[in-house]
C-alpha cells in the first residue's frame, strides 16, 4: 500500500513514523509547505518526498493522511475525495460549520472514506469506560466529569488559527463523551475566562473554560479545559452511576497531588504532553485506518461523527458569547 502524508509538523512527523513501520505500508510519500521539514522526516522514516500536494496526488497513492495546518484540511479532504482516495485527517475538518459541511458533501458525493483523528476513541482507558457503561456495570449513569488541561499555552501565532478553546481542545471531550456514553448532547451552558496570559485576549479566545452539558437521557456532564496547567498534561474522565464510579486517566503519571494524610504524592514523571499520553492511541487509530483502506474494518470515526462534536463546540461558543443555555437544535447541520 502507498500512502501519502501532507504536513510534517509535530503530529505529522509522529504519524509518518507510525505509517512507515506499519507492515502493510509498502511506501510512504510526504510533503510539507516547508521542504526542509519534509526532507528531515523523510530521512528519519525512509519516505519519499513530493514537491507539493500536486506531486503527491500524482504519486499513485492508495490513500492519503492529512496532518497539515487546519486551514488546509477542508480543501485537501475535497481533493482526496475527487481523486477517489480514502483519507485520514486530523481534526478538525474545518474551523466553521460551512467549511465542514462543504467538505463532507464532497466526500458523500464521491462515495469515498474519511476517517477523523479523534484518538481518544482508541485509548485503552476510554474503551474500558465505554464497555463499563454499555455493560450496565455502573447502573444508571447520572454524572460525567471530563477535563483536559495543557501544561502551557501554545505559541501565540497558533491561537488565532486554532478556532478557540472549545473547537480546538474541548472538541475531543465532546467527541469521546458521545462515544463513551452512546448519548447525544441536548443542550449546553458554557463560560470561559481570559484572565491568564494576554495573548488569549488578543486572539479573542479564553485560556480556561467550563461547560455544563445535558445529554438526551438527562445525564449531566461537565467538561473543563485550561491551557495553563503547570503540573503537567492532564486528561481525565470520571463516570458515576447508581452502582459504581470509574475514572479514565488516573494513574501514577497523572499530574495530581493529594493533600490528604494518606493520599498519594506528586507523580515522579507527570505526562508532559499529548503525544506521550496518547502515543498508543495514535498508533491504533492509524492501524485502524490501514485496515479500513484494505477493506478489513468499518470506519471507526467518520466525518459525520466529527460534525456532531463540532456542533457541540459551536453551541458552546454561542453560549459563552450570549451567556445563555443553547439547545443543540439551534445549531445548523444536525
Amino acid at each position: 500500500m502507498r500512502i501519502g502524508l501532507i504536513g510534517t509538523g509535530r503530529i505529522g512527523a509522529f504519524h509518518a513514523a507510525v505509517l512507515a513501520r506499519h507492515p502493510q505500508v509498502e511506501a510512504l510519500v510526504v510533503t510539507d509547505a516547508d521542504p526542509a521539514r519534509a526532507a528531515g522526516v523523510a530521512a528519519l522514516t525512509g519516505a519519499a518526498v513530493a514537491d507539493g500536494p500536486d506531486a503527491l496526488f500524482a504519486a499513485g497513492l492508495d490513500a492519503v493522511a492529512i496532518t497539515s495546518a487546519t486551514a488546509s484540511h477542508a480543501g485537501l479532504i475535497a481533493r482526496a475525495a475527487r481523486a477517489g482516495l480514502p483519507a485520514f485527517c486530523e481534526k478538525p475538518i474545518a474551523l466553521d460549520l460551512p467549511g465542514t459541511l462543504g467538505a463532507l458533501r464532497e466526500v458523500r458525493d464521491a462515495g469515498t472514506v474519511l476517517q477523523l483523528g479523534f484518538m481518544r476513541r482508541f485509548d485503552a482507558g476510554y474503551a474500558a469506560a465505554r464497555d463499563a457503561v454499555r455493560s450496565g456495570r455502573l447502573g444508571r449513569l447520572h454524572t460525567v466529569r471530563a477535563a483536559t488541561s495543557d501544561p502551557a499555552p501554545p505559541p501565540a501565532a497558533y491561537l488565532p488559527l486554532s478556532g478557540g478553546l472549545y473547537r480546538d481542545c474541548l472538541v475531543h471531550d465532546f467527541d469521546v463523551l458521545r462515544w463513551v456514553t452512546g448519548r447525544e448532547v441536548a443542550e449546553v451552558y458554557a463560560t470561559g475566562s481570559d484572565a491568564g496570559p494576554p495573548v488569549f485576549r488578543a486572539a479573542g479566545d479564553v485560556d480556561t473554560a467550563a461547560v455544563l452539558l445535558t445529554l438526551d437521557d438527562g445525564t449531566l456532564a461537565t467538561a473543563t479545559a485550561t491551557r495553563c496547567n503547570g503540573a503537567g498534561y492532564d486528561v481525565r474522565m470520571e463516570l458515576a452511576g447508581e452502582l459504581d464510579q470509574i475514572a479514565v486517566g488516573l494513574d501514577d503519571r497523572t499530574p495530581l497531588t493529594s493533600v490528604e494524610p494518606q493520599g498519594h504524592g506528586a507523580p515522579g514523571k507527570p505526562w508532559p504532553g499529548f503525544l506521550e499520553r496518547f502515543a498508543p492511541a495514535y498508533e491504533a487509530e492509524l492501524a485502524a485506518f490501514v485496515a479500513v483502506v484494505r477493506g478489513e474494518a468499518a470506519n471507526p470515526c467518520d466525518g459525520e461523527e466529527a460534525l456532531r462534536a463540532l456542533r457541540v463546540a459551536e453551541a458552546c461558543e454561542l453560549s459563552r458569547r450570549e451567556r445563555r443555555v443553547v439547545r443543540m437544535a439551534e445549531i445548523p447541520g444536525g
